[in-house]
């Protein structure tokens, strides 16, 4: 299933945000993904919302959007997160999930999501358990992407985004057709900052302080999915379907099927 590129103006906005095409699925697959950073999530999320018909939601592309915005009123989380990484520290679980929170109507969207860089923690994790099961909603699966360190390295090296549509491309496994524009909208595509190797070794600190605990607690829940994250974006995609389709195939011959649209 393909399908148009959603705007997510209601998940980078906020409530005020309308989204120019709304998903027409009444049913709808819903996934996390985890991984260190550098893994490729974004570019994963990217390409399972072409398959899945699901909106990519991203934390990241929510916090750098705000971040270039200048001279607009933000509610007083984003305020409050904005601060926080301006000061170079951690935005607290309480101000993400406020954040979050305030884009509720993204996660509860009857085309479903794919979520990137959210949840980072287990208290926030604990946070969207709590939403979805109060709203009736069923997560399928959470992915986790597995790549040695030094590999990821080298593909972060070589990443570039676009500074105005934030699309990924990758120096050698996936190059825009003409160098430093991008081939979705024409803009500038530069290496963000987070993106060179100095700055690598800070990340995965974080990463394995607060993000890496999540594996475990969603592998107790049954839901964890471990892919490998070697090889091109297609092949990677190909292999997360796959893993996908054969959970659900596993769900239904237990007698708990789910419905997932692949």
């Amino acid at each position: 299933m393909t399908s148009a590129k959603y705007d997510r103006a209601a998940w980078l906005i906020g409530p005020a945000g309308e989204c120019a095409q709304r998903p027409a699925l009444s049913q709808a697959g819903r996934v996390v993904l985890l991984g260190a950073p550098g893994v490729g999530k974004g570019t994963q999320a990217e390409l399972l919302h072409q398959s899945l018909n699901a909106c990519h939601l991203s934390t990241g592309d929510l916090f750098r959007g705000a971040k270039n915005q200048k001279g607009c009123l933000f509610s007083p989380a984003m305020a409050v997160a904005l601060e926080s990484m301006q000061k170079g520290e951690l935005v607290a679980d309480s101000t993400v999930w406020e954040i979050v929170r305030e884009r509720s109507r993204c996660l509860l969207c009857r085309g479903g999501f794919i979520l990137d860089g959210f949840p980072r923690t287990v208290p926030q994790a604990l946070a969207l358990r709590q939403l979805t099961e109060r709203e009736s909603l069923t997560l399928n699966a959470v992915v986790n992407y597995e790549l040695p360190i030094p590999e990821i390295v080298e593909r972060l090296s070589g990443r570039r985004t676009c500074e105005r549509c934030k699309a990924i491309y990758q120096v050698t496994q996936r190059p825009a057709r003409i160098e430093g524009v991008c081939d979705q909208c024409g803009g500038r595509l530069f290496q963000r900052e987070d993106d060179r190797p100095e700055a690598f070794a800070v990340r995965m600190e974080a990463y394995e302080r607060s993000t890496a605990p999540l594996i475990e607690f969603y592998r107790n829940l049954g839901l964890l999915l471990s892919v490998a994250a070697a090889g091109s974006p297609p092949e990677i995609c190909a292999r997360t379907i796959s893993e996908l389709k054969a959970r659900i195939a596993s769900k239904a011959v237990k007698g708990t099927s789910q419905y997932f649209p692949i």
